[in-house]
C-alpha cells in the first residue's frame, strides 16, 4: 500500500490525526457523537440479546439471575468500556481493538487480537440473525417448526439485505442507526411499562430469590441439572455478557466520525451504561409480570415471549413484538457496520487473505464493499456450524470479551512506560485497576462461556487459538507487515 499523503496545514484534526498513524482518509467522515453512540446502542440492542437469551440468565437461578447477576455484569462491562475508551481516544482508527494490541504490544498481539475481534464479530452477527428469525418464528408463528435448512435460508437472505443497505453507504446506514438508537428505548420503555403494568402483582422478592431451574426444560434443559446454586448463578451472567457486548463499534467507525478523539470514547461508554440501565430495568419488569416463574423456565427459549403473551391484550403483544423484531433487524445491520470495518481495516495493513480485494473502497458509495459481503457471506456459514443459538451467543461473548481484553491487559503494562501520550479522553490513576478488573473479569466468562451445553463454544474458541497459533509461527510471522511504523517484535 502506498504512503498517505502527508497531511495539510489547512486539514481537519481528524485527517491529521490519521495520517500520524500513517493512514490516509479513504471512508466518508459523516457521523457525530450521537451517531457513534447509536451505532454501539444498536449493536447491544437489549431488544435482541436481552430478550432472545432471555431464558439463559432465568433458566439458571430465576429472577436472581436479572435482579443481582444483570447489573453485577452490567458494572463489569462498564469497567471493560472505561479502559477501551481511553486507548480509543489516543488511537481513533478504524482497526480498534487490532490496531490498539499492535502499537502497544507489537504485530503479533494485534494480529491475535484482530482475528478475535472479526471471528466474534461474525459470532454476534450470525447470533442476531438466528435470534431474530427465531424470536419473530416463537411470536407470531409459535406452532411451526422449521427445519434447520429454512432457517438458514432466512438468515441468509436477512443477512444479505444488511450487507445491500451497508453497500449503499454509511450515510443511509447512519439514517438507519440514528433511528435505531431512539427505536430500541422507546420500545423497551413501552416494553417495561406494558410488563409492570399488566402484572398480577409486584412480588419485588424474586428479584433477589436464588430459584434452581437447571435440568429444565425436561426435554432440552437450557442448563445441565446440578445442586450448586452459585454455579448455577455464574452460568446466568452469559445472558448479560452476551448482551451488553459489541460496544467496540464506535470504534471500529473512528474514521468515519468526526473529533473522534472524544465522541469514540464516549459513544463506547454511554452505550454500555445506557443499555446495562434500561435492559435491567425492562428484564425486571419482565420478572415482576410473571405468573408463574416455574411454568415460564419450563418454556425455555421462548420464556420472554411467553410471558409477554400471557399477561398482555393480544393487540399490544403483536405492536410490542413487531418493534421488537424492527430493532433487532437493525441490530443486524449495525453489526454488519462494525465487523467490515475491522475486516477493512486489517486487510488495509495485510492481515486477511486476499487482503488487496478485501481492503477496496467503492469509489461511488466510499464503504469497504468488499469487506462488508465477506463478513455477511462469513456469519451465515457460521449458523451452518453452530446451529444451536446459545451456543452461536456464548461463542461470541467469549471471542469478543477476549479481543476486548487483550489490548486492555497489554495497555496495563504499556501505561506510563511506553505508552506515555494519551488521548483527550482519559480515566487516570483508574486505568489500570479497571484493566486488571478487566482481564480477570474476562478469565472467568471464558470458563463459563464453554460449559455444557455450550461445550461447541470450546471448539470454537480453542480451535481458532490453535489454528492461528499454526499459521502465525508457520506462514504470518514472516508475512504480516503490521501497521504502519509497529515494531515486529
Amino acid at each position: 500500500m502506498p504512503p498517505p499523503p502527508s497531511a495539510a496545514p489547512d486539514e481537519p484534526d481528524d485527517v491529521r490525526t490519521l495520517h500520524k498513524f500513517g493512514y490516509a482518509q479513504e471512508l466518508a467522515r459523516v457521523l457525530g457523537g450521537f451517531s457513534n453512540f447509536a451505532i454501539s446502542l444498536s449493536i447491544i440492542c437489549i431488544l435482541a440479546g436481552g430478550i432472545t437469551s432471555f431464558h439463559v440468565g432465568f433458566c439458571s437461578v430465576g429472577g436472581a439471575s436479572i435482579g443481582l447477576g444483570w447489573p453485577l455484569v452490567g458494572l463489569f462491562a462498564l469497567g471493560v468500556a472505561a479502559t477501551m475508551g481511553q486507548i480509543a481516544s489516543a488511537f481513533p482508527t478504524a482497526g480498534g481493538l487490532y490496531h490498539w494490541a499492535a502499537i502497544l504490544g507489537g504485530r503479533g498481539w494485534g494480529w491475535l487480537t484482530a482475528w478475535f475481534n472479526l471471528a466474534g464479530l461474525v459470532a454476534v452477527l450470525a447470533a442476531v440473525n438466528v435470534g431474530t428469525f427465531r424470536f419473530a418464528l416463537g411470536a407470531f408463528a409459535p406452532d411451526l417448526r422449521p427445519d434447520p435448512w429454512t432457517q438458514f435460508v432466512c438468515v441468509a437472505l436477512v443477512t444479505a439485505s444488511h450487507a445491500i443497505i451497508n453497500h449503499l453507504g454509511i450515510r443511509v446506514t447512519r439514517v438507519l442507526t440514528d433511528f435505531s438508537g431512539y427505536w430500541i428505548l422507546l420500545v423497551a420503555i413501552a416494553v417495561t411499562i406494558a410488563l409492570i403494568a399488566a402484572a398480577p402483582g409486584y412480588d419485588f422478592e424474586r428479584l433477589w430469590t436464588f430459584t434452581n431451574y437447571s435440568g429444565v426444560p425436561r426435554a432440552e434443559p437450557v442448563w445441565p441439572e446440578t445442586h450448586s446454586l452459585l454455579w448455577l448463578f455464574a452460568l446466568g451472567f452469559l445472558l448479560p455478557a452476551y448482551t451488553i457486548t459489541g460496544f467496540d463499534a464506535s470504534a471500529h467507525v473512528s474514521e468515519e466520525t468526526a473529533d473522534a478523539s472524544r465522541n469514540v470514547p464516549r459513544g463506547i461508554v454511554r452505550s454500555v451504561w445506557v443499555s446495562a440501565l434500561f435492559g435491567w430495568l425492562m428484564l425486571c419488569a419482565a420478572v415482576l409480570a410473571m405468573r408463574d416463574p416455574g411454568a415460564v423456565a419450563e418454556r425455555g427459549e421462548q420464556a420472554f415471549v411467553f410471558t409477554m403473551n400471557d399477561v398482555l391484550p393480544r393487540w399490544l403483544y403483536l405492536a410490542l413484538c413487531g418493534g421488537i423484531v424492527v430493532a433487532q433487524y437493525l441490530c443486524g445491520l449495525a453489526t454488519v457496520t462494525s465487523a467490515s470495518r475491522m475486516a477493512f481495516a486489517f486487510a488495509r495493513d495485510g492481515g486477511l487473505p486476499l487482503s488487496s480485494q478485501v481492503r477496496r473502497v467503492s469509489p461511488k458509495f466510499r464503504t469497504p464493499a468488499v469487506a462488508i459481503w465477506v463478513v455477511a457471506t462469513a456469519a451465515v456459514l457460521f449458523t451452518a456450524y453452530a446451529d444451536a443459538y446459545a451456543t452461536i451467543a456464548a461463542s461470541a461473548a467469549v471471542l469478543l470479551y477476549v479481543s476486548y481484553v487483550l489490548p486492555t491487559a497489554i495497555g496495563v503494562v504499556a501505561h506510563g512506560r511506553w505508552w506515555t501520550a494519551m488521548g483527550p479522553w482519559s480515566l487516570g490513576r483508574w486505568f489500570r485497576p479497571l484493566g486488571m478488573m478487566s482481564v480477570i473479569g474476562c478469565v472467568g466468562l471464558l470458563v463459563i462461556g464453554v460449559q455444557p451445553p455450550n461445550d461447541k463454544a470450546l471448539e470454537v474458541v480453542g480451535g481458532l487459538l490453535v489454528v492461528l497459533g499454526i499459521i502465525w509461527f508457520a506462514i504470518a510471522r514472516r508475512t504480516f507487515p503490521g501497521p504502519p511504523g509497529v515494531h515486529n517484535e
